[in-house]
């Protein structure tokens, strides 16, 4: 009797070892997914983003005036893209506002990550001054983790153009 009774007892014990395993993958694949994620916890990201990029756009603007890229057409495409990139995240600060739910900002989110995708080819292959750059590394740490929040690749993934 004592070894059914053991025997009974480490089945159980198997079955529920098992069980929580399985309940803690199924709750890392959701948080991956950021079904968890509530809205509040997301505007403060998107509000980081936002604050960074505002601040990125004077600083980069500062940084090409001191390079050899002054005053030529680069320039002109770099600041406007970085601009772009300003533009795309309060639209998604308004869109974000407007929806009741926040997983509805996928598309904006994506726009975002492309843009940011082409300034982070530009911020690899130049030199800049110290503070554009940590400006840069913050900028995309956000949205990086927005992408994560969202399901997307992040910046400078392949994914983007």
């Amino acid at each position: 009797m004592n070894k059914n009774f053991l025997k009974l007892f480490t089945g159980l014990a198997a079955l529920f070892i098992v069980l929580a395993l399985a309940d803690a993958s199924f709750a890392q694949r959701r948080r991956a997914r950021g079904n968890t994620y509530t809205k509040a916890q997301v505007e403060q990201i998107i509000g980081r983003v936002e604050e960074r990029v505002d601040n990125f756009v004077g600083r980069l603007d500062k940084s090409l005036d001191n390079s050899r890229l002054d005053g030529t057409n680069r320039e002109d495409a770099i600041n406007n893209r970085a601009k772009d990139l300003e533009k795309a995240t309060d639209e998604l600060r308004r869109e974000f506002d407007r929806r009741d739910r926040w997983v509805e900002n996928k598309d904006e989110v994506r726009k975002c990550l492309n843009i940011a995708t082409d300034i982070n080819r530009v911020m690899n292959s130049r030199k800049f001054s110290k503070q554009t750059e940590t400006n840069w590394e913050r900028i995309r740490y956000e949205l990086n983790t927005l992408a994560k929040v969202y399901n997307l690749p992040t910046v400078g993934s392949g994914a983007y153009k």
